[in-house]
C-alpha cells in the first residue's frame, strides 16, 4: 500500500525520521483495517490517517528534543537591540537636523 504524498511533511512537523513515519503509516494501515473491516472507502481512510497522527503524536512526544526556536529567536533580538536603538537616534538626529534647515530664520525690523 502506498503511503500518502504528505508522509514527508508530517514526518518533519513530528521530528522523526521519514522511515519510521512510513513504519508508522504501516500500523495505522493495518489497524484501519482491523477496526473498520473494510479497505478502501472514505471510513477507511479517515482511520487510517486519524491513527497515523495519533500515533505520529505519541512518537513525537517520546523523542526527547528540546525546542530552542524561542531561545535563539530571543537571542537574535537581544542581539540587534543596539542596532535598533542606534538606527532610532539617528533617524531622529536627522529628523532634528531636517527641520532646523527648513525653519523660518526671524525677520528684523526695519
Amino acid at each position: 500500500m502506498k503511503a500518502p504524498k504528505l508522509l514527508p511533511w508530517y514526518a518533519r512537523k513530528a521530528g522523526i525520521p521519514i522511515d519510521r513515519a512510513n513504519a508508522l503509516w504501516r500500523k495505522a494501515v493495518r489497524e484501519a483495517t482491523a477496526e473498520t473491516g473494510w479497505v478502501g472507502n472514505a471510513e477507511y481512510w479517515g482511520a487510517s490517517m486519524d491513527i497515523f497522527q495519533r500515533l505520529l503524536d505519541e512518537e513525537k512526544n517520546t523523542l526527547c528534543t528540546p525546542c530552542v526556536t524561542p531561545l535563539v529567536r530571543s537571542q537574535n533580538r537581544m542581539w540587534r537591540l543596539p542596532l535598533i536603538a542606534m538606527e532610532d537616534m539617528f533617524s531622529a538626529m536627522s529628523a532634528s537636523w531636517q527641520r532646523q534647515g527648513t525653519t523660518p530664520s526671524p525677520r528684523k525690523a526695519a
